[in-house]
């Protein structure tokens, strides 16, 4: 059945849930499928919104799956939190560690195992922190070109952070990063390039920040990323994805243009059960969103990565 990427799937509902300081946090869920396979809550990337993926959240949905996404505090329809509508601010990543902490605390305790947590980029980079603080404990985890570190520069990181924290000093840190010089709501030229081979499903993008406004965000700030920078510090130390003992699928690129392929590499040979789907020049940066002969196999290895770890619970039990 073909599946409206443009459109909010009939079976499911866009709410707003209230993070523990009160700030207001959009969501959207599907029910349980028939037979019930069990819950996945899925994350986005820096800048990024939930309906860039309706149409991987509406697979597993119709596989069985109750299915929640949210934004990120400060993105898509979760308010700003910096200057202006459109630059990605945060002041302290552990802002948003603790929302997922106490978003994930909520849902399963609502919700049926079992209970999978899926992320996109930046999202991926938070769960692997969450899981290192040990804050959350899900049965499986599936990253989609996890920000384990950028593709830049190979300059050590410490460097990186120090030149980010005199940018925070010598100015406000609230202003952007990098040149955002599109007309407003537009995305810049050549950017489809570094997400996606497939044109249509990167059209999607424009359509939804046309019709929701709201969505349209640009650079961050450059307290994000000296904030960055301080995570990947913390998840470099020895020890700390180490102890992460849930099962994690990762799918990474050797043509990622914005995420670091060889830091993704290393994470999944530090994170004792983890499995890592290596793709090539195929694929860009959004694998969920690449074209059908790339997006596939990469749908297949996760249903068939779930089936392992995190098999679905007996209805007799």
């Amino acid at each position: 059945m073909v599946i409206d990427r443009r459109a909010i799937p009939a079976d499911a509902r866009e709410s707003v849930w209230a993070a523990a300081d009160g700030h207001a946090i959009r969501r959207i869920d599907w029910p349980g499928g028939t037979p019930l396979r069990g819950s996945i809550l899925f994350l986005p990337g820096r800048g990024d919104f939930y309906e860039k993926y309706l149409e991987t959240l509406e697979e597993w949905h119709r596989a069985g799956w109750r299915v929640t996404a949210a934004d990120w505090r400060g993105q898509a329809g979760s308010g700003r939190l910096g200057n202006d509508a459109v630059t990605g601010h945060i002041e302290d990543f552990a802002i948003w560690i603790d929302d997922l902490t106490a978003l994930w605390s909520a849902w399963v305790e609502t919700t049926p195992g079992p209970h999978v947590l899926a992320a996109h980029s930046m999202g991926g980079h938070l769960v692997l922190r969450a899981l290192a603080e040990g804050r959350i404990t899900p049965d499986a985890v599936v990253l989609s070109a996890p920000m384990t570190g950028i593709a830049g520069p190979p300059l050590p990181l410490g460097l990186l952070h120090k030149v980010a924290q005199t940018m925070c000093r010598i100015g406000d840190p609230m202003r952007q990063a990098w040149k955002w010089s599109e007309k407003p709501g537009e995305l810049p030229t050549g950017r489809a390039t570094l997400l996606t081979h497939d044109p249509d499903r990167y059209a999607d993008e424009q359509w939804w920040r046309d019709h929701r406004p709201e969505l349209v965000m640009g650079p961050a700030s450059w307290r994000w990323v000296e904030q960055a920078y301080a995570s990947w510090i913390g998840l470099e130390r020895p020890g700390a994805l180490e102890a992460v003992e849930v099962p994690v699928l990762i799918v990474s690129t050797v043509a990622d243009k914005l995420v670091s392929h060889p830091a993704n590499l290393r994470a999944a040979a530090r994170l004792p059960r983890a499995e890592i789907m290596a793709l090539g020049e195929e694929a860009a940066h959004e694998v969920l969103r690449e074209a059908d002969a790339v997006r596939n196999p990469i749908m297949a290895r996760i249903e068939a990565f779930l089936a392992q770890v995190a098999p679905p619970v007996s209805q007799d039990a």
